[in-house]
């Protein structure tokens, strides 16, 4: 991922500071996990700096200048770094050498977790690589070296009419070379971004000031990973917030089973194998869009209808849970459903998602059943309004046209967001489902 640190200009000695990035939009602050360069490494764009964990995943921080790293301010394994904080100091590639001295003068919190940094203003955003050195000027803001603006303004040179060769189209010295001299514009001063407002938030349950452990019983203490601290405070909130409302039905699955054992022989060529969580998949997803009062968030004074079905799918990862996303559900094939499953639930193993593949969808279903969980109910993952909880199919007793029969059946249980969907509308999707599951042929229509 690509983070533009947004370089100073106009100070001859002053090195381009690296900021932690907002590597997803709900990141306030991360852990530097492990630096992968030392002081006095030449980098090069693209060249990876940096891990760095997020509350969901570790993720890889590369460069996009080119120079010699001058400083790393904050050590390997430092966690609570805010989105924002100076992280590295690179000497630009052109730039003349820095004293030694200024550079160790170079700002350097002196404990992160007991200084507080403000929030970044808005999260920083990947920027696209560039295979061929692209037009210096990006908006209003003309990407160029410290050196080069400073001797682009004393000779009158248009960075404008400049094009760079530099990393990312940055404009360097020798870019300015036969560039034709006059009277220079004045560059626009930078528009701030706005303040997001601050979301309200209650206050967190107070924490115990200590625990009592009997000395004659082995234990030990492992600290909260970044992963444990967001799940603990989110479904914290979640419960908090929002008003659960627990509807739970009986599913026979044998038709279901019949047609998956259909399907796999004949995706079997293909090497593609069904399983009974992407069928469940797929009828969640249409069972939102035969119901869409259900496929909603709930914002306060605004009640947000989506138009199509992304299912989030609760995936158990070393430490926690994530909930890679099947975008689109409704409209994709089981085939495609269940490609794409895998191929996220073996990525989210290895912590290898993109944010963009974990934040957002409509819905969740979480299933349990290959534990042998019965029955069970989960906590809403906002902003979404409900999640389905699936147990296990096994044997039992059921009736069969008024006659007692044995059947395979599967208890599932949605949990509602009750300031965002009435009992009533949360019973439909739950009938909708239940349909579906029992009658599969119509899913798949």
């Amino acid at each position: 991922m690509r983070i533009d640190p947004n370089p100073p200009a106009g100070d001859l000695h002053m090195p381009i500071e690296l900021k932690m990035p907002a590597l997803s939009p709900t990141m306030e602050e991360g852990t530097l996990a492990k630096w992968l360069v030392k002081e006095g490494d030449m980098v090069r764009s693209g060249d990876l700096l940096a891990e760095i964990e997020t509350d969901k995943a570790t993720m890889e921080f590369e460069a996009v200048d080119e120079g010699t790293i001058a400083k790393l301010v904050i050590a390997e394994g430092t966690e609570g770094v805010k989105v924002g904080a100076v992280i590295a100091l690179i000497q630009g590639e052109d730039e003349e050498a820095a004293p030694a001295k200024a550079v160790a003068k170079a700002e350097e919190p002196k404990k992160v977790e007991a200084k507080p940094v403000p929030k970044a203003e808005t999260p920083a955003k990947a920027a696209e690589p560039a295979p061929a050195p692209a037009p210096a000027a990006s908006g209003d803001r003309i990407k160029a070296s410290p050196l080069a603006k400073r001797l682009a303004a004393a000779q009158g040179i248009d960075l404008a009419d400049v094009e760079g060769t530099g990393p990312g189209g940055r404009i360097i010295k020798s870019d300015l070379d036969g560039a034709p001299t006059g009277a220079a514009k004045s560059p626009a001063a930078p528009v701030a971004a706005p303040q997001p407002v601050a979301e309200a938030k209650p206050a967190a349950a107070a924490a115990p000031a200590s625990v009592s452990i009997s000395d004659d019983i082995p234990h030990e203490t492992v600290k909260l990973s970044s992963m444990r601290k967001v799940i603990a405070r989110r479904l914290s909130e979640s419960m908090q917030q929002a008003p659960h409302i627990y509807l739970t039905v009986d599913i026979q699955l044998d038709a279901l089973l019949k047609l998956r054992g259909q399907l796999n022989q004949s995706l079997e060529p293909r090497g593609i194998k069904l399983s009974v969580n992407d069928l469940l998949i797929k009828a969640l997803a249409v069972a939102l869009i035969e119901v869409p009062d259900c496929n909603v968030s709930f914002a306060g004074e605004t009640l947000i209808k989506y138009k199509r079905a992304d299912i989030s799918v609760a995936v158990a990862i070393p430490g926690g849970l994530i909930t890679p996303i099947i975008k689109g559900a409704d409209t994709k094939g089981v085939a495609a459903i269940a490609t794409e499953a895998k191929d996220l639930a073996q990525r989210a193993k290895e912590g290898k998602l993109l944010p963009t593949e974990y934040q957002g969808g409509t819905a969740s279903i979480s299933n349990m059943g290959m534990f042998g969980i019965k029955q069970f109910t989960a906590v809403i993952n906002p902003p979404q309004a409900m999640i389905m909880a699936v147990g296990s199919g096994e044997k039992r007793p059921y009736v069969i046209n008024d006659a007692l029969a044995t059947a395979t059946i599967m208890t599932a249980t949605g949990s509602f967001d009750h300031r965002a969907i009435d009992g009533a509308v949360g019973a439909q999707l739950m009938a909708a489902f239940k349909r579906l599951v029992e009658n599969p042929l119509g899913m798949l229509a």
